[in-house]
């Protein structure tokens, strides 16, 4: 007798425990994060720790920008010209790969992920993301690569222009002025190098809020985070409530 309903009990349990055929266990729901805001305000860090953090995939518009530059420099193309690179984009292949140190960066499948982080890639990414023929093939990139979600996405335009129905929008800004110093420290400069480059944080921050193309702007669902008094953590923790209130919603 102890046999059998032992015995019972295991097939009860079994039966429990099988789904039927067909049925799958339900995934967690990937949705879209989109991260936008000025040079300097801290989206790259809070977009690669927060997708670290909920086993998403980050990418990062402003590469795609700087490799296509990189390429324009290059190949010797103006940065006034819309049309030829316009054209130099249909013919490149831009990949951004996840790995443990960050993203990498691939131009037509060579690694320029260090390349495309110094001064003048920066200031020719600058230049080149004014055009709307640009933009437009590189919102028709990032739009494939963030499809299926499970994505944090930073940049300028991915509230607004990239994903608008993105299920968690920020816009991430600090003061100019504490922008300024968190770059200069990040680089690590001084003296006529620090000037050059406060300089040209502000030439960006103009060209970004005043292009005819998808201009730098809160979208009107993005949650307004000013980060000026805020340290790195204080940060991601409230973007993270947001991202946990919109999951379990």
């Amino acid at each position: 007798m102890q046999w059998r309903a032992s015995r019972s009990r295991r097939t009860i349990f079994h039966r429990v425990q099988s789904l039927p055929f067909g049925m799958t266990t339900p995934s967690p729901r990937k949705i879209i994060i989109a991260i936008d805001g000025p040079a300097g305000a801290g989206k790259s860090t809070i977009a690669s720790r927060l997708a670290r953090k909920l086993g998403y995939v980050n990418l990062e518009s402003g590469a795609m920008y700087r490799a296509l530059a990189l390429k324009a420099i290059e190949w010797d193309v103006s940065f006034d010209d819309e049309l030829a690179l316009v054209q130099l984009a249909h013919n490149s292949r831009i990949q951004i790969e996840p790995s443990l140190g960050g993203n990498r960066v691939l131009l037509d499948g060579r690694d320029v992920s260090r390349r495309v982080r110094e001064p003048d890639v920066t200031e020719a990414a600058s230049r080149v993301s004014v055009h709307p023929g640009v933009r437009q093939w590189m919102v028709a990139r990032q739009q494939e690569m963030g499809a299926g979600g499970g994505v944090v996405m930073e940049g300028r335009d991915i509230g607004t222009k990239v994903f608008p129905t993105a299920e968690v929008k920020i816009f991430l800004d600090a003061d100019p002025v504490v922008r300024e110093q968190r770059r200069l420290q990040q680089q690590n400069v001084q003296g006529a190098a620090a000037q050059a480059i406060a300089a040209e944080l502000r030439e960006r921050d103009r060209r970004d809020r005043t292009r005819a193309s998808s201009p730098l702007v809160p979208a009107a669902d993005a949650l307004l985070l000013d980060s000026t008094k805020l340290s790195e953590d204080e940060v991601l923790r409230r973007v993270e409530e947001l991202v946990q209130r919109k999951l379990s919603s």
